[in-house]
């Protein structure tokens, strides 16, 4: 690159840097929401609080970093035709073409970026999600259960409890277990505590019955206990036991013919998640020349050019929302896989054709007028 080139990189690395940034804390808002209420309600630690919300960035930032791109090429260029930087530069006899080289490189870079996401990061951030909440949810650790409500700890698993205090102790507590709707159970203790141990995790409650209703007999059973333990390890569902989703598998899974799935259904979406990880960085190479052939092909208006942004915006927004109906028919029916890769190919060429055509019209001169002679002036004159 050149030095003009090389500027023009370095205002659009600087504008991607905070469209990034900017669309990043706009969804951690967003996923923060769901994320807060273990450190609010349940007072949870803020260690885990902030990596769960960390692992959150790498599954949406390959969907980020495109449009961010889109953004900064149109903040960059608009703001510099404004300027009259762009028309300084187009008088100079910087074409189309040569302005726009730090934009496809700045989209190339991006285009790495979003393969690696897709291709190891972004599936270990999802694999770790999960495991993260498994894992708690196995242990079910006092952080989830909330005062004064009934918590649902499992499936058909219900627990209530009144206070806790500083040591830990639950006071109050009633456990509900339908599981078995013939034979419900309702546990009530004036103090419980949960236990942690190489076997799992259990409820141990303390001064307090135990019922059970027959609903074939109508017959209410009745315990009355000082110590009573409840085993969570049946209610725990258990990571093992579920089939991976398509975003938890690594991409050499997914390559595997040979990958286990539940019904044909879950093999189509696998085959679509394949897929999507290949083709989706193919998008914002598509989103950043469509950018550049709105700004510019044609000739330069000082006043602004709202009017193309616009239109560049809702072609990136159709695309966008193309790329998602792709993927999710590849996920119902393979025929529409290699559309996946059609469609960014495909769009590569109308901003290629525009672009093309705005090679030879600069301020100043018309398309098709002679050239200048920088020793005797317009054509057929000579110098004074």
């Amino acid at each position: 690159m050149n030095r003009l080139q090389r500027y023009l990189f370095r205002n659009l690395l600087i504008a991607t840097l905070y469209s990034t940034a900017g669309l990043t804390l706009t969804i951690w808002l967003s996923q923060s929401l769901r994320l807060i209420e273990i450190v609010v309600s349940a007072g949870a630690p803020m260690g885990m609080f902030l990596w769960l919300l960390l692992l959150t960035v790498p599954t949406f930032l390959g969907i980020v970093l495109p449009l961010a791109l889109v953004g900064a090429i149109l903040f960059t260029y608009n703001k510099m035709a404004t300027d009259s930087e762009l028309v300084v530069m187009r008088a100079a006899g910087v074409g189309p073409f040569s302005l726009s080289t730090p934009a496809l490189a700045m989209a190339v870079g991006v285009t790495a970026v979003v393969f690696t996401l897709n291709i190891w990061i972004t599936p270990a951030a999802h694999r770790e999600l999960v495991r993260m909440e498994y894992t708690v949810r196995s242990d079910y650790s006092q952080l989830f259960l909330r005062e004064g409500v009934f918590n649902e700890v499992g499936d058909r698993f219900s627990v209530f409890l009144r206070d806790r205090d500083s040591d830990g102790n639950l006071h109050k507590v009633l456990i509900h277990d339908g599981r078995q709707p013939d034979k419900p159970v309702t546990i009530m203790g004036d103090r419980a505590v949960m236990q942690t141990g190489p076997d799992g995790t259990r409820f141990v409650v303390y001064d307090g019955n135990r019922q059970e209703l027959d609903r074939k007999t109508n017959r209410l059973s009745q315990l009355f206990f000082d110590r009573y333990a409840v085993d969570l390890k049946a209610v725990a569902p258990q990571a093992a036991d579920r089939w991976p989703d398509a975003r938890e598998r690594t991409t050499a899974e997914l390559m595997d013919g040979n990958v286990p799935a539940q019904d044909d259904r879950m093999r189509r979406g696998l085959i679509a998640e394949l897929h999507h990880r290949f083709s989706s960085p193919l998008l914002a190479l598509t989103y950043a020349l469509v950018a550049l052939s709105a700004l510019l092909s044609g000739e330069f208006n000082r006043r602004g050019q709202s009017s193309r942004v616009t239109i560049a915006v809702l072609a990136v927004m159709g695309l966008q929302a193309g790329a998602l109906g792709l993927t999710s028919l590849a996920g119902k029916a393979t025929v529409f896989v290699p559309l996946m890769y059609a469609m960014p190919l495909a769009m590569l060429l109308p901003p290629l054709w525009v672009m093309s055509r705005g090679l030879s019209l600069r301020p100043g001169r018309r398309q098709g007028a002679p050239d200048a002679d920088p020793h005797t002036g317009p054509a057929g004159s000579s110098a004074s």
